[in-house]
């Protein structure tokens, strides 16, 4: 379990440091810096989460996330797996109207006057004031709120506003061929004895999670397997899944 135990270590540096990168993960400090037209922070950060997605799927949100870190703090508490389907379409909702807005805000600010990375910090650290530790506070209940209410991550499911980013490189990746990281699974191996779906994070079926979008390739699943059905590989993707390990 050591890949496990410097997940969870990763997980809670990042926790520890969300005051500090608050606005680099901000979904609003990026509607204002647009209106100036400045590329800032969280621009090159959402950017990046989307091109990495490409070949590493999501492992941002199992190893780098700070709400991640935060809702999985909160799992021993109340272990319960959250209700998914549409649900899962609501974060998608909420990006593209966001997103629209984005662009709207760039388009009038036209042309771009330049970047600044560290727009609004101080000396790059984003909680430095009454009013922005009021607003961190405010996403840690959020995101609190939500995994309690709603179950294991579920505030990855259902509001989180960088998933989308990534979901959607990881699907155009696939009908690019281009190769990425996946589950692997075995099935003549697998004696369905359930063990990977229940320690899994995202509460969704491992053997089954090449085809998922809502697998954030923490490999929980993997470290638990007895039967080692299971593996972290890269597979060439395509408008069908996966189709052969590169």
């Amino acid at each position: 379990m050591a890949r496990q135990n410097k997940r969870f270590l990763s997980l809670f540096i990042s926790l520890l440091l969300f005051p500090v990168t608050l606005y680099y993960f901000s979904p609003a400090l990026i509607l204002g810096a647009a209106l100036d037209g400045i590329i800032n922070g969280s621009c090159i950060v959402f950017a990046l989460q989307f091109v990495c997605s490409l070949f590493t799927g999501r492992l941002f949100c199992s190893w780098i996330c700070p709400a991640g870190g935060l809702q999985e703090a909160l799992m021993p508490s109340r272990p319960k797996t959250p209700k998914q389907g549409w649900r899962n379409n609501i974060k998608h909702g909420i990006w593209f109207i966001w997103l629209a807005i984005v662009a709207f805000c760039y388009f009038k600010s036209w042309p771009i006057k330049g970047i600044d990375f560290f727009l609004e910090t101080q000396n790059g650290i984003s909680a430095t004031s009454v009013q922005s530790y009021a607003i961190y506070y405010f996403i840690i209940a959020i995101v609190a709120i939500t995994a309690i209410a709603g179950g294991d991550r579920a505030f990855c499911h259902y509001l989180c506003w960088m998933a989308p980013f990534m979901i959607t490189g990881i699907k155009l990746g696939k009908l690019a061929g281009l190769p990425a990281i996946a589950v692997s699974c075995e099935l003549e191996k697998c004696t369905s004895c359930g063990s990977c779906a229940q320690k899994c994070p995202m509460g969704i079926e491992p053997k089954y999670a090449r085809e998922n979008s809502e697998c954030i390739h923490c490999a929980e699943c993997v470290d638990i397997c007895t039967q080692k059905a299971l593996s972290i590989k890269y597979s060439i993707g395509n408008k069908d899944g996966y189709r052969e390990e590169a």
